[in-house]
């Protein structure tokens, strides 16, 4: 006796045809792949996992900083060496020398005029003395620490605000959002790199160091840095200035916020122009090519403006020079005092023009090269 299938086991191979013939449709922003309906027939509520294609953040800003850190080199070094008290000793006996007043004597007018002649005057004496090598003194070193740094700050941030959108916000951005994210950003950019930062301000700073101690270069390359650090300071030397670098967190803060907000208005006014029946002007059209690269540069010009001093004090405490024996400066609030009261509040914007000049357009190459590679990747910066 032969036993007839069932009428569940005949509709089992077409079914299971059906299934496989059928292609199931995947989410535009993560690529997720999801089935559409249940066997009933009601629809799946499905929820793209926050962390979905979280590496294209990871390498778009890894790409980002590359991108910037190279073709603003020399303008760093230059910004470096201004930060220092050597090459601010060194300026002020040029200006003693030739009769000029101290800076804190000066109109801001008259000093910040001074500063920008001053900044010039450097950046063509360092090819001239050193070869054209000396305005990427530091490259290497800057590289390394550049490409992880941002990767590592563009994943904390773009992954951090979906998840935070998406846990706390019923997935909508708002600026709470883009704050937090941007200090756990910040945070943990600055714990990881610190030591990668030191090395680099030091071998950009050696040439000061060797003059000081009246013979050759003090350090080879980035390891033997490294390793003199650790030897004469212990493993705590490679994390000085990193309460300054805290403290700068919320420069980078500040620049993702007003960032946010400025693509934000962006895409309001991108949102009016559609809606309208006006036929878009050149400005219209300029603003929607330049918009992100000027939103990226204009929030890091004023988040800079406003939190310099915490650079030149970073600066001081990893170049930890030495006086008396002793280290000159100690710890950041002992920083900030000496330094206001041995060379003045100008001291504190010592290196500013070159810094605004490299942290501008570098701001506008990274998050521009950033939203780019994310697009190539498949997603967006947006949550």
């Amino acid at each position: 006796m032969i036993l007839q299938p069932s009428s569940d086991t005949r509709q089992l191979p077409h079914t299971t045809s059906t299934a496989l013939q059928s292609p199931l449709p995947q989410s535009r922003e993560t690529g997720d792949v999801t089935p559409q309906k249940q066997p009933d027939g009601t629809p799946i509520t499905t929820r793209d996992s926050p962390f979905a294609k979280s590496w294209a953040h990871f390498i778009a800003g890894g790409l980002g900083g590359t991108a910037a850190a190279t073709l603003t080199a020399p303008l760093d070094v230059l910004k470096t060496r201004l930060q220092s008290d050597y090459y601010q000793n060194h300026l002020a006996a040029s200006r003693a020398a030739r009769g000029v007043p101290p800076l804190h004597t000066l109109s801001l007018f008259r000093s910040s005029l001074l500063h920008v002649r001053e900044t010039f005057q450097i950046l063509f004496a360092v090819p001239a003395t050193e070869g054209w090598r000396a305005l990427f003194k530091g490259l290497g070193p800057n590289l390394v620490g550049v490409v992880p740094a941002r990767a590592i700050n563009f994943y904390v941030y773009g992954n951090g605000k979906r998840v935070l959108a998406q846990t706390f916000n019923e997935g909508r951005e708002a600026a709470w959002v883009h704050l937090c994210s941007a200090a756990a950003a910040g945070i943990v950019t600055g714990t990881a790199t610190n030591p990668i930062w030191l090395v680099k301000t030091r071998l950009q700073l050696d040439r000061s160091h060797a003059k000081e101690a009246g013979g050759g270069r003090l350090y080879k390359n980035a390891l033997d840095c490294t390793i003199k650090t650790v030897r004469h300071e212990g493993i705590r030397g490679l994390y000085r200035g990193l309460s300054a670098s805290y403290l700068g967190v919320t420069e980078s803060t500040l620049q993702w916020v007003l960032y946010e907000q400025m693509k934000m208005s962006l895409a309001a006014r991108e949102e009016r122009l559609a809606a309208s029946t006006k036929e878009p002007s050149v400005w219209d059209r300029t603003v929607g090519w330049t918009g992100k690269l000027g939103a990226a540069g204009g929030a890091k010009f004023i988040a800079t403006i406003l939190t310099y001093p915490h650079e030149v004090v970073r600066t001081r405490l990893r170049q930890a020079p030495m006086e008396n024996g002793h280290l000159k400066y100690t710890g950041l609030v002992q920083c900030f005092r000496l330094v206001w009261k041995e060379e003045g509040m100008v001291a504190l914007y010592g290196g500013l023009v070159p810094h605004l000049l490299r942290v501008v357009p570098s701001a506008a190459i990274m998050f521009g090269t950033y939203e780019t590679v994310l697009k190539m990747l498949g997603t967006t910066s947006t949550v």
